[in-house]
């Protein structure tokens, strides 16, 4: 049993908001934490450096029948489980990646990516 005050209280996102369709190339920015982009027909994502906080991640799905391309420029970033600094990384035909940050210039790339 918990007991909570008689006031509002915010627990955050109870699912994760859409940023919505991107078709183009598409640079992630900061408003687009806590949330997901869909990819579609075509472009990149680009992951900018000295932007994000540590903590902030970003979910990428590529909604297509191809690999999408993220172009790094965060200083260091890893894809989860190699320790090789990559400027780029692709996301699988209907993949979902996730990108972390643990400071400003530094992410980590999870999920269905090579």
């Amino acid at each position: 049993v918990i007991t909570l005050p008689n006031t509002t209280v915010s627990m955050g996102y109870l699912n994760i908001p859409a940023v919505g369709t991107k078709n183009t190339s598409y640079t992630i920015a900061t408003t687009d934490v806590g949330k997901y982009i869909e990819l579609g027909s075509a472009g990149t994502i680009v992951v900018p450096n000295n932007t994000f906080q540590a903590g902030d991640a970003v979910t990428l799905f590529n909604n297509t029948g191809n690999s999408i391309q993220i172009t790094c420029s965060a200083t260091t970033t890893y894809v989860s489980g190699t320790n090789t600094v990559r400027t780029s990384a692709n996301i699988s035909t209907r993949g979902i990646a996730s990108v972390v940050f643990t400071s400003q210039n530094f992410c980590i790339i999870t999920g269905a990516v090579t």
